[in-house]
């Protein structure tokens, strides 16, 4: 068994379930580790299910009354509180959500401590990644801030830099609210621009409170952008920053609702670019973090040909066990996948792209958009950590 990375899982992650017709059908985590098991990683990480967070986890990020609300909806969905951002179209009260949101939110702070007591460099929670809980509301498909949560109880710890890596396609609103007035957590959000797309928040203008001056990042990228140009933007901004922040933990979220399949967005990279983001992550954290990792999901809504693809990638990448993007599909898996969702499922580890990208320092392009959203954030942030744009 690997002693690289822990795999935070339990079945019961799969009751986080907003009904059939919400696009966060939670088949995708199913699917996930089935595909994670199809390709032997259980046996090569450490698999372990941590329990629910309790109530004073919650409240290291959730305001008392929010959590409150959260278990009277749980409890009785007629009871759901709408001005809380429950019951609302996106995410609607089920029975037993505020169990299924605290199980998941355990995953990823029992994944934090792991790490940070030196148990486990790596650990990966693909379940996580609610990004967008707000410390008193629900929103955006997340009840409880699982990401937010983690580094809470990192800083609680003694940890005194945190980075976070966000590369959902939607903007890491709910962990930039939740530190943006703390100079300890580095928060670093690459999403489309707020123009197209929920929540309408993550414009490079957007730098931290006056406390933190700097900590918060976002990289606000044209509907459209592929391989190519979006690594150049992760590139052009991510590695100097975490060079001069120095974190002592790495928290990333790997919402996989960038992909040209995707339903609800309109970036479109492949899986072979989500892959090599995962890659970056996973050197960076050795680079600038000794090591420590905290890796998330998020959002991802092509259910069958992305999400599990990504997400077991990640398990690998982390596990110090990477599959080839080449390998086909573990026939048993296509299997599963049809009798879940009689759907047809991909054959291979990759969508058959191999991105390259320009450095940033090779010379920036005026006219390209992408090159001007990229120029805009260092502009913004880089004079806060002494750097120049």
């Amino acid at each position: 068994m690997s002693v690289h990375a822990r795999l935070m899982w339990d079945e019961d992650v799969a009751q986080y379930n907003f009904g059939p017709t919400h696009p966060m059908d939670p088949v995708r985590l199913t699917l996930t580790m089935r595909l994670v098991e199809a390709f032997g990683l259980d046996k090569r990480v450490d698999v372990v299910a941590a329990r629910p967070a309790g109530e004073s986890t919650l409240k290291l990020v959730h305001d008392a009354d929010y959590v409150d609300a959260v278990r009277r909806a749980s409890r009785n969905p007629s009871e759901a509180d709408e001005a809380r951002g429950i019951g609302t179209e996106d995410t609607p009260a089920f029975e037993g959500m505020h169990e299924a949101s605290a199980l998941i939110a355990g995953q990823s702070v029992a994944a934090a401590e792991d790490i940070w007591r030196g148990d486990v460099p790596h650990a990966v929670n693909f379940a996580g990644g609610l990004h967008h809980a707000m410390p008193g509301a629900a929103s955006g498909f997340c009840v409880y801030n699982d990401a937010a949560l983690a580094i809470a109880r990192l800083l609680e710890l003694g940890a005194e830099r945190v980075a976070y890596i966000d590369v959902d396609v939607h903007h890491g609103d709910g962990v930039q609210t939740a530190f943006w007035n703390d100079p300890r957590v580095l928060t670093i959000s690459l999403h489309e621009h707020p123009r197209m797309l929920f929540p309408g928040t993550g414009r490079p203008e957007e730098t931290g409170g006056q406390a933190a001056a700097g900590s918060a990042v976002n990289v606000a990228l044209p509907a459209g952008t592929s391989d190519s140009a979006w690594l150049r933007a992760l590139h052009g901004v991510v590695p100097q920053l975490l060079a001069e922040f120095r974190p002592q933990v790495l928290v990333t979220q790997h919402g996989a609702d960038t992909h040209f399949e995707d339903p609800l967005a309109h970036l479109t990279l492949s899986l072979d670019a989500q892959r090599l983001a995962v890659e970056a992550c996973h050197t960076w954290a050795h680079a600038y973090a000794e090591g420590r990792w905290l890796s998330l999901g998020g959002g991802g809504y092509a259910v069958v040909e992305v999400v599990p693809r990504i997400w077991t990638h990640l398990v690998a990448i982390a596990g110090h066990e990477p599959i080839a993007p080449a390998t086909l599909v573990p026939d048993e898996w296509r299997q599963t996948v049809y009798a879940l969702t009689r759907q047809l499922a991909p054959h291979r580890m990759t969508d058959g792209r191999t991105p390259h990208w320009r450095d940033w320092h090779d010379g920036y392009d005026p006219s390209d958009a992408v090159d001007q959203a990229v120029l805009a954030t260092r502009r913004a942030v880089y004079p806060a950590h002494g750097l120049l744009p």
